[in-house]
């Protein structure tokens, strides 16, 4: 690979670094072919893009991303890493759980979701427990209507008694 091939790969892997606010860095080594495209065909579907890059140009390109702090993800470029880009922050997680069920990797080295980074593969259960944003949002939106229809509840039940009471009156 020439210099100038290197410092694309570098460029490319640097805007995919920016613009992904979730990233996964594992180890699939190991896996059979068989297994490999399995696991890749359930990332597929799942919207989980993988990519396998040298650590060395991975690490200049988290080098060159500005906004964000790689930093704590250096040390752990060493043997073969497979970069996992998600939208869903806990998708990935979950998918190697269970993929883990059957097969001993992938391992994950570590996973920078929501500006945070989590070393270690002992951090697939707490990553698969992690709600998303969207789960989130729903949360939020079903507290802030749970009052809501309490009151709504309330008053159709009360008008209902009122008149029950009104019409039991007026017959006696």
């Amino acid at each position: 690979m020439t210099k100038e091939e290197k410092n694309q790969v570098i460029e490319k892997m640097a805007v995919k670094l920016a613009e992904n606010p979730h990233f996964y860095l594992t180890d699939i080594s190991g896996l059979t072919v068989e297994d490999s495209n399995g696991l890749r065909g359930v990332f597929h579907e799942k919207g989980i893009r993988i990519e396998v890059i040298k650590n060395t140009l991975l690490k200049k390109a988290m080098e060159k991303v500005e906004d964000k702090d790689f930093s704590p993800l250096y040390d752990l470029l060493v043997g073969p890493t497979s970069i996992l880009f998600t939208e869903v922050g806990n998708a990935p997680a979950k998918l190697i759980k269970k993929f883990r069920a059957k097969h001993p990797k992938p391992v994950l080295k570590a996973a920078f979701v929501e500006e945070s980074v989590y070393v270690g593969d002992d951090q697939i259960e707490v990553l698969s427990t992690l709600k998303s944003k969207d789960e989130l949002i729903a949360d939020v939106i079903a507290l802030l209507q749970s009052p809501a229809n309490n009151v709504v509840g309330a008053l159709q039940s009360g008008g209902g008694k009122l008149a029950g009471i009104l019409k039991t009156l007026s017959e006696k």
